[in-house]
């Protein structure tokens, strides 16, 4: 069972509204975006709790990225409270963890 939680351009921001909320902007056909998800999972598992990886397919819901002008993916896009605090690309699994970490 995954930890990640998808979500589309109508439950964005109700979902990024309280707490700490990591999105992850990908599409099916992305290989990098492929290879991010189980690093995605294992920090999702590690940090249950404490904040939340959600995942915005782009292709089905284009809106929330193009609002935000993701020009590129994966794009991980850190939120607390509804604030944007920060953007990455591809990450190593220490570089997610930080991320969200020095917004805990």
């Amino acid at each position: 069972m995954s930890s990640l939680l998808s979500i589309t351009d109508a439950q964005f921001q109700e979902a990024i509204a309280e707490g700490l909320n990591l999105v992850d902007f990908w599409a099916p056909w992305c290989g990098p975006c492929k290879a991010l998800t189980p690093v995605l999972e294992r920090v999702a598992g590690d940090l249950e709790g404490r904040a939340r990886i959600l995942k915005i397919d782009i292709d089905a819901n284009p809106e929330t990225a193009a609002a935000l002008g993701i020009m590129a993916i994966p794009a991980l896009v850190l939120f607390k409270d509804g604030k944007r605090l920060g953007q990455r690309g591809g990450q190593t699994e220490a570089q997610v963890r930080a991320f969200i970490e020095s917004a805990l």
